[in-house]
């Protein structure tokens, strides 16, 4: 058997796959007409990096293993019964099984292995036999919205640098960064909307044009030259996107003692087959290896991964504030033997958990409806709702200004445990009476206080040493199953690469129904809550004072809780 038949076809460039809008159903209920769109929408040529070829963003991250297995999915979806649960096992769907009307519509695991196993090397041996998907974090899971999902939290940690670093006052300062994919594509939105200038080396200049046309990068440059130009001459934040190599870009600076503020790389580092161009390659040479020889692809993009670390820790002691953007670089240098690479550190310690503590993280809906007013008139909810945030209300406009739409509407914004339930329960009553045109999705990435494991990133420096416990997000997709979420994944390797970390994602559909009332209040409950448990269980004094004022019962900690009152 070749390998391109036992992966299935996995490339159709005659296809363009776009959610259906309005409210006409494909399924039988908007339950699994939701999952439906959302598994369409990872796709649209306006989400997707690679929709031909299934990839949605994140170096090989798939909305679904193979084309067969999606027409399959879709064509279950269609028929799925609401007392009925489709399984999906690495994008390929495998069982559809009775349940009841309060279960997921949709269980998916991805990417899992038993941890012996659990490194590139064997996945992609697994891989090219079809036996298994990359699913990234929202790519398997169907609730990507492209580079706005991670705009938000990319514009919290630049905030929160700003103000760590430089009493809050960006103005005249910039960073420098890697990578223009669908993560790291939100950077430069993010930084200019924080007030600092950046410039974000990417050495697909597709990605570039692209960031150009929606909005998320504002000029070009094809020399370092030419865009620390740009820079020099404004008096307002400016991001270039920079035609290059992070490896040989970051090395130049230090060599023409040129110091940026900020240093930080958002390259698909996490996966040096597919994610890193290896220094001096071309983009077509790099393919190319790929098929010819995938070791040596991999040992000179950590290679190159090595030289761009050294580089960012000689920027960090010339002054530079140097942070890891979650993508496994430092992990990659260290294997190089780098032996300092961890020295600078990761963005959640550094800058993030104390909102994680408190339940905060990345919470996103979209319109099924693909209109972009009922984003419009759920941002002015959420607004009423959390009426003493101008922080959060700064956000809102700025994303409806400056945000483009990809795909079907939708919106991001960090609220925390005492807030989604609120926000998700008003959404819902908004489609009961007609506000909207049609129901809303809401969901979040693994990038959440509870539903993740990850050492080199979410859980890096935990108090208690409990950095690599993996039952945690375990623990989150079991109650969130429990709780009737409309679909829930289990998911390994997402962000940092294959043995790195454990995570979990839910999606839950507010039809306008009391049933969904019942779930949607569980539901974004106690999906935040878990990740209040799990910080205070480590010992994060916040994240005990947040459970105490929530009145969470956590059998272990309730006699020190009760003494907080």
């Amino acid at each position: 058997m070749t390998q391109s038949s036992a992966q299935g076809k996995r490339l159709d460039t005659q296809r363009t796959i776009r959610a259906p809008r309005g409210t006409q159903l494909r399924a039988k209920s908007w339950l699994t007409e939701a999952p439906l769109r959302m598994l369409m929408n990872n796709l649209d040529p306006d989400v997707a990096e690679h929709p031909h070829a299934l990839v949605v963003y994140g170096g090989i991250g798939r909305a679904a293993r193979n084309w067969e297995c999606f027409d399959k999915i879709v064509e279950v979806l269609e028929r799925l019964e609401d007392d009925q649960t489709l399984l999906v096992q690495s994008g390929k769907p495998v069982g559809v099984f009775p349940t009841h009307k309060n279960a997921p519509r949709v269980l998916i695991a991805n990417s899992n292995l038993v941890p012996h196993w659990a490194n590139w090397e064997h996945f992609n041996e697994l891989d090219k036999q079809g036996l298994i998907m990359y699913g990234q974090m929202t790519a398997g899971s169907w609730i990507y919205i492209g580079s706005q999902g991670i705009v938000q939290g990319t514009y919290e940690t630049f905030v929160a640098v700003a103000k760590k670093h430089f009493n809050g006052d960006a103005k005249g300062r910039w960073v420098l960064t890697g990578g223009l994919g669908g993560m790291g594509g939100a950077q430069p939105l993010a930084a200019t909307m924080a007030g600092f200038s950046m410039i974000a080396v990417e050495c697909d200049e597709s990605r570039i044009d692209y960031r150009l046309r929606t909005g998320y990068v504002d000029k070009k440059a094809n020399t370092l030259d030419e865009a620390l130009a740009m820079i020099a001459d404004t008096d307002r934040p400016i991001s270039v996107g920079l035609l290059g190599n992070a490896a040989d870009v970051f090395p130049e600076l230090v060599k023409r003692n040129i110091t940026p503020d900020v240093v930080t790389d958002q390259t698909s580092a996490h996966d040096p087959l597919n994610g890193y161009l290896p220094l001096g390659w071309s983009m077509e040479k790099a393919a190319q290896m790929r098929q010819q020889n995938e070791a040596e692809v991999v040992n000179a993009a950590k290679a190159s991964m090595a030289i761009q670390v050294r580089a960012m820790l000689d920027l960090q002691a010339r002054g530079a504030a140097t942070l890891d953007y979650g993508n496994n670089i430092r992990q990659m240098a260290l294997e190089e033997g780098v032996t300092n690479a961890f020295d600078f550190p990761g963005f959640v310690p550094a800058y993030i958990r104390p909102l994680f503590c408190e339940g905060i993280g990345p919470f996103r809906w979209a319109a099924l409806s693909g209109d972009p007013e009922d984003i419009y008139k759920t941002d002015q909810k959420v607004k009423e709702l959390i009426p003493d945030n101008p922080h959060l209300h700064n956000w809102l406009d700025m994303a409806r200004e400056r945000i483009h739409f990809q795909g079907l509407p939708a919106r991001i914004c960090w609220v925390g445990l005492k807030d989604r339930a609120r926000l998700g329960l008003a959404f819902n009553e908004m489609v009961k009476n007609g506000e909207l045109k049609a129901p809303i999705v809401i969901g979040r990435d693994h990038l959440d206080s509870g539903s993740v494991a990850s050492p080199n990133r979410e859980t890096e420096g935990m108090l208690d040493g409990s950095d690599a416990v993996s039952d945690w997000p375990l623990l989150n997709a079991l109650l969130n199953t429990a709780a009737g979420a409309t679909w829930v994944s289990l998911h390994h390797g997402g962000g940092v690469g294959m043995g790195f970390s454990q995570h979990s994602g839910m999606v839950i559909c507010c039809d306008g129904s009391d049933d969904a009332a019942e779930r949607i209040a569980r539901v974004l409950h106690n999906d935040p809550a878990t990740g209040v448990m799990r910080h205070a269980d480590a010992g994060y004094d916040i994240a005990k004072r947040c459970a105490e004022q929530q009145k969470l019962d956590l059998p272990m900690l309730n006699a020190e809780l009760a003494k907080l009152k």
